[in-house]
């Protein structure tokens, strides 16, 4: 049985110049890093030291936070792209994070909501995201709230994601 969104559940636009905020995003990050959908390990200090300076430099950049009461207990970043065939922008969405103690609360679907607010505001033609295929609460989460694999034409196969490393 899914239990209810928190009472107290805020969710919000984080602003990288409040310091609250830095914090908060930071520490969600930390823990989903260090989760196995995460890679299993914590930020690098590189990345805590530099991260929130660098996402407010980017004006493609935004974060969504959740709150229960005054503790954080979700995240989304996103990123803004652009689609060509469209010809207007998109946003990916990056990383999605509900601590472990509120999963199951619908709290990722508020987020996300949040998230295609701010899409939608922007002119954005679609949300994209990634997903572990072992990740199956969290491709659960993303089919109840539209998401899907995409395909331009069916016999063609549907997309996949692919990385290409880069060394620093």
């Amino acid at each position: 049985m899914t239990a209810s969104i928190p009472p107290a559940l805020r969710v919000l636009r984080a602003d990288y110049a409040n310091p609250t905020h830095a914090r908060d995003l930071l520490a969600l990050l930390d823990a989903y890093a260090r989760d196995p959908a995460g890679g299993g390990a914590p930020l690098s200090a590189y990345a805590r030291e530099h991260l929130v300076r660098a996402m407010a430099a980017r004006g493609d950049a935004f974060s969504v936070l959740a709150y229960d009461g005054d503790a954080p207990v979700g995240l989304v970043n996103a990123f803004e792209g652009f689609s060509t065939f469209a010809a207007r922008p998109l946003v990916n969405v990056h990383d999605v994070v509900v601590l472990a103690s509120h999963r199951g609360r619908r709290i990722g679907e508020r987020l996300l909501e949040e998230v295609e607010r701010i899409a939608r505001a922007r002119g954005a033609c679609k949300l994209t995201l990634e997903v572990l295929s072992g990740n199956t609460a969290a491709r659960r989460l993303y089919t109840r709230v539209g998401f899907a694999p995409y395909a331009l034409d069916p016999t063609m196969g549907v997309a996949e994601f692919l990385q290409k490393k880069l060394a620093p």
